[in-house]
This record gives C-alpha cells, structure tokens and sequence, in this order.
C-alpha cells in the first residue's frame, strides 16, 4: 500500500508540479495545519477505558491516550484542510477563467476550517500560506499582490475576532486559553491588555514577514525557470543558426569548388580534346593505327569532361534536389535497393514538411547510414523508419548484417559527423550494434525549436 502511495505521488505530483520544493513546503504547511486543530484536553472527573472516544458536540471528539490526557479532535476542521490539500492536485495554471474561483475556493476552505472548531490563530496563517503559495503560480505579480494582501486582511480579521470575542455567522471561534481568561481590573487589567495588544502587534508583523518571504521566493523560482527556458531556446536557436552558417558555407565552398573545376580542370580537357584532334589530322604515319589510338584518346577525354560537369551539377545541386522529405528518401531508398540487392522495407509517415535544415540532416543521415551498410555490413535486409510526432521526428535505420563492436571502431568519421549534426539540431543519436547482431541507429529531433 505505502509502494502505491508513493508511486502514485512520483508520477501524479513530483513529475507534474513545476516546483517541487513549494510541494513540500505546502506538505509540511498541511501537516502543520492538521496537527494545530489538535488541543489538550483537561482529566476527566472519571477517566474512562483506555483508548476510548467521546463526544463533544457534534463534529468533535475527545480521544483519551491516557487516563490524565486527552485530545480533542475537530473532524470538520480535519476535512476541510483535506479538501484543500486534495484541491492542490488540480491546479488550473493554464485556465485563467477558474484561477480567481480557484482561489476564493482556498480561502472558503481556510475559513471554514476556523468554523469547524479549529482555533484560528494556529491553524489560519499555515492554510492561508498555501492559499498565496498557489496563487503565486498562477497570476502575475498584481495578482500575487492582491492574493497577498486579502491573505493578510484575512489574518487581521482572525485577529480581531479572537480579541474581540465576534462570532462569525453565529458560531463561536474557538480561542487560545490566553485570550479566554478574565481581565482583572485596574493596574493588573491595563498590563493584560499591553499585552494582549504586544502579542496581537507580534503576530500581525510576522505573519506580514513570511507574506513576504513567500512572495518573494515564489517569485525568485519562476524568475530562475523562466531563465532557464530563455536560455534553452537560445540554446536551441544559436544551433540552428551554427547548422545554418555552416550549411552556407559549406554550400560557397561547393560553389568555389565548382567554379574551380569548370574553369582549369574542364578548360584542360577541352583543350585536350582540340589538340588531339589536331593531332589526328596531321599525323602522316600509319594512320589507321594512329586514328585508333586518337580516338580512344578523344573518347576518354571527352568521358572524363562529362564526368567534370556531372561533378559540377553535383556540387551545385541542394542535396534534396527541390524534393520533400520523403520524396527524396524514396527516391534514394530505391537506388540503394536497386544498386546492392538489398532487400529495404520503408515506413515514411511526415504530417507536414519539416525545415529545410531538419530535412537536410535527416537525408545526410540516412545516406550515410546507406552507404555503411552497402560498404560493411553485409546486411540482405534493412529497415527504414521516419515517423513525426506532435513535438519531435523520430528515425531508425536498422539493419541484420554481421554488425560491429561501436567502442572499438576509431575510424567512424562517417558515425562521428551523423553524430555532430543531430545534436547541432538539439536531438539525440544512439547507435545499438554487436558482432553478428547487425546494427540499428536511432534519432530523436525535437520540432520545437524550428523557425518558419
């Protein structure tokens, strides 16, 4: 039963409160609470058996532990800090049309605790504490303020009943054996009341203090979280910025490679293939067997001038080509298929386009991972999966090769930069492999972070 207990508070309180140190703290404010509706209780004429409970009047006990002391329990009082410990499970943080109903509910609660026969200058503070603690959560710094303050006038009000002798609604409050003993005339009664006025005085300062306090470490940890998000999304966006910079320079480096290639290695080789042709017609001797040779020598120049520009239109050429996602990893998925005899079962499920640096990422992951598999693993089957969620894009590409040990492989430089281009995107690349186990490569990227 403790085991249940525990793990239903794990997974419905800790995980799902935004702070858990407040949690504890209202904990130990209820606790607080439930043992301050608990009072002494004086030795019966008659001490009856032991353990027995009697009435008082209704919704109130007397429980003898021993034969000289007894404890009178409230259950009234008992039931509303229940209730309003159970209301802090449900807290409607993101519903601001219930936050105000929300609230008053807590501080009904905590009144109605005092109505029930708990004595209010003991048990009051501790519940209206978690009454401004929630609210804390919920409103912005005017309405912790104003919470804050009807907090504090709802303790000078307590105050001033007790000292007053006011019944609320026609019941009587229970009040602390100070306040109920008789005020002697003269010099004796004007001391009694300094210092019932010093100890009324006291308290209202206090309380004020912790109002204070608690306003203001509520207020440090959400300024501390909200920090903590800021710095995550700048995080997240200065990665898509360096993924970015590095995507254009590597794209001008291509280009200056380009304009390279075109311009000396493609101007020699026509030049190449003029001068061999020149050659062809003036060459007096054996002329058949020189025309032979002339024109093997014209065709492979001519063969590695096309294999140039083909070169070129690569390297200038965006890898997906003007394609989707999943259009270009079918049409890659098809190549490899068709060029390795390899049997690849493809689930490719995207509900909208990612970005295009997402895009970019996953297709030079898969390629890589492609080209592993053809040139290593001697895998006859391998599995393509890319799935997007509400909030990431999850990848796996597994295959049944002869797989490999991951820690001893020093030369994955092909591992290594699928690896740094996940995490430049903020997600995650496990890869899982054994000896004769074949090899599996999972990716987790989230789409929060992406940019229109």
């Amino acid at each position: 039963m403790l085991c249940w207990v525990l793990a239903f508070m794990k997974r419905f309180l800790w995980e799902k409160h935004p702070f858990p140190l407040l949690l504890y703290l209202e904990w130990i404010l209820l606790g607080a609470a439930l043992l301050a509706t608990l009072s002494f209780l004086p030795p019966p004429p008659h001490p009856p058996h032991l353990p027995h409970f009697q009435p008082h009047y209704p919704g109130v006990l007397r429980l003898y532990i021993l034969p000289n002391l007894g404890v009178r329990i409230p259950l009234g009082a008992v039931i509303s800090i229940s209730a309003l410990g159970l209301l802090g499970l449900r807290s409607p943080v993101n519903v601001r049309q219930f936050q105000a109903l929300y609230t008053g509910l807590g501080f009904g609660l905590s009144w109605l605790t005092v109505l029930l026969g708990a004595r209010g200058e003991r048990v009051l503070p501790a519940l209206l504490l978690i009454v401004v603690i929630r609210a804390c959560l919920m409103f912005p710094w005017r309405g912790r303020l104003l919470v804050a303050v009807t907090a504090y006038a709802s303790f000078l009000l307590m105050l001033l009943v007790n000292v007053h002798r006011i019944q609320l609604f026609g019941i009587p409050i229970p009040r602390s054996p100070l306040l109920r003993a008789p005020l002697q005339r003269g010099a004796g009664r004007l001391s009694s009341d300094m210092v019932l006025l010093n100890l009324t005085l006291n308290s209202a300062l206090l309380f004020g203090f912790v109002l204070v306090f608690v306003l203001l470490l509520v207020g440090a940890l959400l300024a501390e979280k909200q920090s903590r998000q800021q710095l995550g999304q700048a995080n997240r966006r200065l990665r898509q910025y360096a993924l970015l910079i590095e995507n254009q320079a590597t794209l001008q480096e291509r280009n200056r490679i380009a304009r390279e290639i075109h311009d000396s290695l493609g101007h020699s080789l026509t030049a190449q293939s003029i001068q061999l042709e020149n050659v062809a017609m003036l060459l007096p001797d054996d002329i058949e067997q020189a025309n032979q040779h002339l024109q093997k020598a014209r065709l492979l120049g001519k063969e590695a001038l096309q294999n140039v520009r083909q070169s070129v239109a690569t390297l200038r050429t965006h890898p997906l080509k003007g394609q989707s996602l999943g259009g270009a990893l079918t049409k890659l998925g098809q190549e490899f298929e068709h060029t390795n005899r390899i049997q690849l079962q493809s689930d490719i499920n995207l509900k909208s386009a990612p970005s295009p640096e997402i895009s970019t990422v996953i297709y030079r992951v898969v390629q890589e991972a492609f080209t592993n598999v053809s040139k290593h693993s001697q895998a006859t089957q391998v599995r393509l999966a890319l799935r997007q969620y509400s909030k990431d894009l999850s990848l796996l590409v597994e295959d049944n090769g002869r797989g490999f040990e991951p820690i001893a492989n020093t030369t994955g430089f092909g591992l290594q930069g699928m690896r740094e281009r996940i995490e430049a995107l903020g997600g995650t690349f496990l890869l899982t492999s054994l000896p004769g186990q074949g090899c599996q490569i999972q990716v987790n990227i989230p789409l929060s972070g992406e940019t229109a």
